[in-house]
């Protein structure tokens, strides 16, 4: 689908509309001791991983708003690869991505909001994926990378399977049978949890680290969504699906095995595992691509971590565009942007040395 000229301008935000009558309150102004008030005002809009959904719309556009009262920033959690695409199109300002761009995409492009391939990635939004359940009687259970990658490809088929009754002796475990559900779009998501079987347990899981589901893998369930996995597990009998964190609701969690230990799900234990991990290599200053090590042994490690950028372009074609972009990425890296976005979504608040690169990278966009 193309977009013509007048439909990116309105989907980005109205660029014609934006009135910038002078410079964010966190850039340029006098410290007087009082607050200023804002003089941003405009539109844009964003779109991609609906895991940032809760953190976007209760947490950094509500904040943000309410310090920029003439500014609206409107957010489609529609997908992270329908987000990608989006901003590639120059459809939105910018984009939500569970995965940063590979290194070929990016070379390839185009980026039509963009005067230059460079683009800013920022992790932004750290968040463990729960692997949810629902079984009667049970809501916890403790499972290594290899017992999870052969639920989801049918190879163990029943929950009082020796490979989850030995690891879980305190568990009444049904003669049930087992349930997976997936994805059903392409989805960031997938992309982590898969990207941590190819990595944990390469043997039992042979797809790779893939966003849509392989076409190979049959049975089981397949749901739309972050929303529509939860809501397949919730309602179904002996089933299990994996989903962002901050949606696992009442559901039963497991406990993946790091080491010789089993670790829960928390927001503390994904953030470990980044400030565990490099940055990628052959990325420009400003692309914040993190390279998961999701076999660490680290103590208090949850490797089955969702790491959510912000992406958006290092030169705008329009300068009204980036300079709300801008200001926008600069809350939602600050310490209050996390906050308010570990209180709406549970998600991990960004370690002071990854904020130190966040800062250098939003300042980064003109």
């Amino acid at each position: 689908m193309k977009f013509s000229s007048t439909m990116k301008a309105a989907a980005v935000g109205g660029a014609a509309l934006l009135i910038l009558t002078g410079c964010a309150t966190n850039e340029g102004a006098p410290d007087t001791g009082e607050e200023t008030a804002s003089s941003l005002s405009g539109t844009i809009s964003g779109a991609g991983a609906s895991s940032q959904d809760a953190a976007q719309q209760q947490g950094w556009i509500a904040g943000f708003q309410t310090a920029n009262a003439d500014v609206t920033i409107n957010y489609d959690p529609s997908g992270s690869g329908a987000g990608r695409e989006s901003f590639q199109k120059g459809a939105v300002a910018f984009a939500g991505s569970d995965r940063a761009f590979k290194t070929d995409e990016i070379t390839a492009g185009p980026f039509d909001a963009c005067t230059t391939s460079d683009i800013v990635e920022i992790p932004a939004y750290i968040s463990p994926i729960a692997i949810v359940f629902n079984v009667d009687g049970v809501d916890k259970l403790n499972l290594d990378a290899s017992t999870v990658a052969k639920i989801f490809t049918g190879e163990i088929t029943k929950w009082n399977d020796p490979a989850i009754a030995e690891a879980n002796a305190d568990a009444t475990l049904p003669d049930q049978a087992i349930v997976p559900v997936h994805r059903s779009d392409k989805s960031g998501t997938t992309g982590n949890f898969t990207d941590y079987l190819a990595a944990a347990a390469p043997e039992a899981w042979t797809a790779g680290s893939v966003e849509e589901w392989p076409a190979e893998i049959t049975g089981g369930e397949a749901a739309q969504g972050t929303s529509g996995v939860v809501e397949a597990v919730k309602g179904g009998v002996g089933t299990i699906g994996y989903a962002d964190a901050s949606k696992a609701d009442d559901l039963g969690t497991v406990s993946i095995k790091v080491g010789e230990k089993y670790v829960p799900f928390t927001p503390e234990a994904a953030a470990a595992i980044v400030d565990a991990s490099p940055l990628e290599e052959g990325r420009t200053a400003h692309d914040l691509a993190i390279a998961l090590d999701r076999t660490s042994t680290e103590a208090g490690v949850y490797p089955i971590v969702l790491v959510s950028y912000l992406v958006g372009c290092e030169k705008y074609e329009d300068p009204a565009n980036a300079e709300l972009v801008k200001s926008y990425f600069d809350y939602i890296v600050s310490s209050e942007g996390q906050e308010v976005a570990a209180k709406a979504a549970g998600s991990a608040p960004i370690s002071d040395t990854l904020r130190e690169q966040a800062v250098a990278a939003v300042a980064s966009i003109s």
